[in-house]
């Protein structure tokens, strides 16, 4: 199963907390692929932070939905973050070394826990910041993304398994079932 997410996007936080066990326990591998949600949704015109009324709905969705997974949630955290996409980017480099579900994990968990808004280059090891910055990794996730475009991504959370799209953490298990029986 493929795991697009986007480090600033609210829901993905809530998966990326989970998945990791939740497809041990299915027996279903997973590969992370940071994307550029933003860049997506500014095409798309589809930008809930425009809309306050849906923003209030999504902060308190988000604190609700964390309370019932037991997952750290401080209300008034910094958003949006990562506005240079360097903590996605960071990612990739982690995806490539193979240690991307606790690197991400952890970016969240300071994001959702401590308000360390994930992105800042004078809070990241440097070699990763410096990798993260390299052309190649740019080249790189731009390809990502333009690969989410092609899949007809809208959104992040999105897991893929082959052709079937399942959107937002909501989708999680199902997801997770469908590869089961794949």
């Amino acid at each position: 199963m493929d795991f697009f997410f986007f480090i600033g996007s609210l829901y993905s936080y809530l998966s990326v907390m989970r998945i990791g066990a939740a497809a041990r326990e299915a027996g279903v591998p997973v590969r992370w692929r940071p994307f550029n949600v933003r860049a997506i949704m500014l095409e798309q015109n589809n930008l809930p932070r425009s809309n306050p009324v849906k923003m209030k709905y999504i902060w308190r969705d988000v604190e609700r939905r964390a309370a019932r997974y037991g997952l750290p949630f401080k209300p008034g955290l910094p958003f949006p973050v990562d506005p240079q996409g360097l903590a996605n980017r960071a990612a990739l480099v982690a995806a490539d070394e193979g240690w991307c579900e606790q690197y991400t994990r952890e970016a969240f968990r300071r994001w959702f826990a401590e308000h360390q808004a994930p992105g800042d280059p004078g809070k990241m090891d440097p070699r990763l910041a410096a990798l993260a910055d390299s052309e190649e990794i740019r080249r790189r996730f731009d390809e990502q993304t333009q690969a989410a475009r092609r899949l007809g991504i809208f959104g992040a959370p999105t897991f893929m398994v082959g052709d079937e799209m399942f959107w937002g953490d909501d989708r999680l298990d199902e997801a997770l079932e469908w590869a089961k029986k794949r």
